[in-house]
């Protein structure tokens, strides 16, 4: 058994790696390289390349996709640009926008890599004779009684389970993720070892497709004339002020309200809802925002199902937030309610909910909404 878990040698075994020029996916690569398995990688332009050359601090730019080929011929493998900037615009692009038109706040991160990277990709390796897809990802997959797992990386700092929920069974039997037992000062100076050039790269910190974080500018052009001016009110009714687009708000936002710092009853004011048809956002104190039962689709379950009792879980409403207790119930074939055992605050529509036992990921959802425990 190698390294990746093939009962054949590394030479008889082709490993399609998803390079985005980083030092995560090269150490990756170039790992699996010097073990002697037939490496081919792959990095994907995902947006228009003219726009790429100039972005720095996110994936797949140009200056990454020239980092992943200079990796490739300094180790001595196969490299392909693949462009699949219509497939990343259709799943994720205009997800995204459409995602915060209806006053959600999106994770695109998980859009591509459920729709684009682990569904596509997937489909060009098979294509290529690969017997597995590696990623430079931060997750464990542990093979478990009934199949493949997906673990939390050893690393809690960089653990991004968070954002593979949506990986399916079938997909995790061909997948592989080498770093997860690393951690990011181990991978860095692997990278010297090896002599990448990407070494001190930093790590990408925006969206990839979201130029310095400004969401707003990406849906106006993504949707002319559909991000509008409205009211900024609190809960009573007041109206407090005016805002230029409710994609510029999340609930749970405290800070860039717009309103002064104005507060209610001496309490900060907080995001409480958005409303999109009428083009509202609702503010109100910290107290307002708590929540206690939430609703989630497009459920992906990688355990056994939970039964007519439900299951107890530990649930990650955002990816900076700790996982709280909580008891999941499914409500159809995709879609389930998650009962939490003390209420939380700023849970935003759009956002994922990953549950967790341990360190295991046995699913999760987008969360559809959240609401408050009836009187």
């Amino acid at each position: 058994m190698n390294s990746l878990g093939f009962d054949k040698p590394p030479a008889a075994t082709r490993v399609v790696v998803a390079m985005s020029g980083g030092v995560d996916s090269s150490v990756v690569a170039a790992r699996l390289a010097e073990q002697g398995y037939d490496v081919v990688g792959i990095t994907l332009q995902l947006y228009d390349h003219g726009i790429a050359i100039q972005r720095k601090g996110a994936c797949c730019a140009g200056a990454d996709i020239y980092d992943a080929r200079t990796v490739a011929d300094r180790i001595g493998f196969p490299h392909y640009v693949l462009d699949y900037e219509s497939r990343f615009g259709q799943a994720v692009m205009e997800d995204f926008a459409d995602s915060y038109l209806r006053g959600e706040t999106p994770i695109p991160c998980i859009r591509c890599n459920q729709k684009v990277k682990f569904r596509d990709l997937m489909e060009t390796a098979r294509d290529l004779g690969a017997d597995c897809l590696a990623t430079g990802h931060y997750v464990r997959r542990v093979e478990g009684p009934q199949g493949p797992e997906l673990h939390r990386a050893v690393d809690p700092g960089k653990d991004q389970s968070y954002f593979l929920f949506a990986t399916t069974v079938e997909q995790l039997a061909f997948l592989r993720f080498p770093l997860g037992g690393s951690s990011k000062a181990e991978t860095r100076a692997e990278a010297v070892r090896l002599g990448l050039v990407v070494a001190d790269k930093p790590d990408s910190q925006d969206i990839c497709f979201v130029p310095e974080g400004r969401y707003g500018e990406v849906v106006a052009r993504l949707r002319p004339g559909a991000v509008g001016p409205g009211e900024i009110v609190h809960l009573d009714g007041t109206v407090l002020g005016r805002h230029q687009g409710i994609v510029h708000y999340t609930i749970g936002q405290r800070k860039g309200l717009g309103i002064g710092g104005r507060k209610s009853n001496d309490e900060p004011l907080y995001v409480v809802r958005l409303d999109p048809e009428a083009r509202r956002v609702i503010v109100g104190p910290w107290s307002a925002l708590a929540r206690h039962s939430v609703a989630l689709t497009e459920l992906n379950w990688l355990d056994s199902a939970p039964g007519a009792e439900g299951r107890m879980v530990e649930a990650k409403l955002r990816s900076a937030q700790s996982p709280v207790p909580a008891t999941v119930q499914l409500t159809g074939p995709d879609s389930a309610v998650l009962e939490l055992h003390a209420p939380q605050h700023g849970v935003a529509p759009g956002q994922a909910a990953v549950l967790y036992d341990g360190d295991r990921v046995l699913g999760g959802g987008f969360i559809a909404r959240a609401e408050r425990a009836a009187a």
